[in-house]
């Protein structure tokens, strides 16, 4: 029987807990902590209590939570137009288009509402590319991937991941990835073929623990594709728009990739949006029918997007990440905690690698909780620190005292 749906308003944490546990699917494991309201880096629970956001719902608040000038742009457009779909035109879309072409130095957008369908989008059309425009025999393209991704959540992302829990239970999945050990040139050189369409990669892993790639990964990786004709897609949805001290990873390489995917942080974390910034020879493949999405490029999502972009650069938040990241990490690395076997990171995307005899992540993420900061961990073992980049040097002391306790306890 059904539970009782005329039962109580919730009113404390474990009400709601109780509330969400009951009714809810259980595909997530959630620190015990029900966030009622946000402003920049702080957040508040639904009893009042005050904690720093160091997840920034996963880079996708590089802004901070309600950023005024966001939703603004937000309940303005809220009141003249939302959704039209692509069967007719609106005004945003053009304006939208122009602005992140100008900003990012791109040829051609595809405007797509998550990071998963971004992915998904990339795949169909690197596909068609190598059909159509480099002539590889119908349904045999191959695009490699590296062991640890995560690129999203559907079931032909998924079927490439080397995660097991991602995949079990849910196959079959769909043929035609390759996969290779990140950070393994050998593997990469080997895996390139008469088939080959792709390469799509994370500059930076970021579910997979802040793993950043050997100096000269990448530059190879963009040398051979040029040689073999294969497009380079760098997944920056996480690494990209400013997280990294730079406004995408791939600048801290020196190179730059035929199609970025971007997501999360292109809305401030106020509506979903992503999309597919490539040259016109790959993304030109797509006609009239080919692929689409009721709600991609709505004028809502792309009036916030036009906000979230200019308050980026604005407020100069990337310059403050590649400040204040450097700072983070060194200040972390000075805790001296037995308990911690690495902190590595770029700008504010930080991961601290904890020793096995730790005991995991999690119980320092709850200690952490208990303090006034809210962070998650990631394998088990990495404690990843991500701030919103509205964040001060004031405030990322005020941090570090919390997490210094933290580390040192038993």
């Amino acid at each position: 029987m059904p539970t009782d749906l005329k039962m109580p308003d919730p009113v404390t944490t474990a009400d709601y807990i109780a509330l969400e546990d009951d009714l809810g699917a259980h595909n997530y494991h959630p620190l015990d902590v029900v966030i009622a309201r946000g402003k920049g880096i702080w957040l508040w629970d639904v009893e009042g209590n005050r904690y720093m956001d160091c997840l920034s719902a996963y880079s996708a608040v590089n802004q901070g939570h309600c950023h005024p000038k966001i939703v603004g742009a937000l309940v303005e457009q809220a009141q003249k137009l939302t959704l039209t779909s692509r069967a007719f035109r609106n005004d945003q879309l053009g304006l939208f288009y122009r602005e992140v072409c100008a900003l990012t130095n791109s040829h051609m957008v595809l405007p797509m509402n998550s990071g998963a369908e971004a992915v998904e989008t990339v795949i169909k059309a690197v596909r068609k590319w190598g059909y159509e425009k480099k002539g590889i025999p119908a349904n045999q393209a191959e695009i490699i991937v590296t062991s640890n991704n995560f690129h999203g959540r559907t079931i032909t992302i998924v079927g490439f991941s080397s995660e097991q829990q991602y995949q079990r239970g849910f196959g079959p999945f769909t043929p035609g990835f390759r996969m290779v050990p990140f950070g393994d040139m050998a593997a990469m050189e080997a895996a390139f073929n008469e088939n080959t369409v792709a390469v799509l990669i994370e500059p930076i892993q970021g579910e997979g623990g802040i793993v950043i790639p050997p100096a000269g990964y990448l530059p190879r990786i963009r040398q051979l594709c040029d040689e073999q004709r294969v497009v380079l897609v760098l997944d920056e949805i996480q690494t990209g728009l400013g997280r990294t001290g730079k406004f995408f990873a791939e600048e801290h390489e020196g190179i730059v990739s035929d199609i970025t995917l971007i997501g999360k942080a292109l809305s401030g974390g106020v509506y979903p949006i992503s999309a597919v910034l490539s040259n016109k020879e790959v993304l030109g493949v797509f006609s009239p029918g080919d692929h689409g999405s009721t709600y991609g490029g709505n004028p809502l999502a792309c009036a916030v997007a036009r906000a979230a972009l200019k308050v980026l650069v604005d407020e100069r938040l990337v310059e403050n990440a590649a400040v204040l990241g450097p700072y983070f990490m060194e200040q972390l690395r000075a805790i001296g905690s037995p308990h911690v076997k690495e902190v590595r990171g770029r700008g504010l995307m930080i991961g601290v690698e904890l020793h096995p005899e730790a005991r995991g992540a999690r119980r320092f993420c709850e200690a952490l909780m208990r303090r006034g900061i809210l962070c998650k961990e990631t394998h088990m073992y990495i404690i990843r620190f991500a701030p919103p980049l509205v964040i001060t040097r004031e405030e990322v002391d005020w941090a570090l005292e919390r997490i210094g306790e933290v580390l040192r306890m038993e």
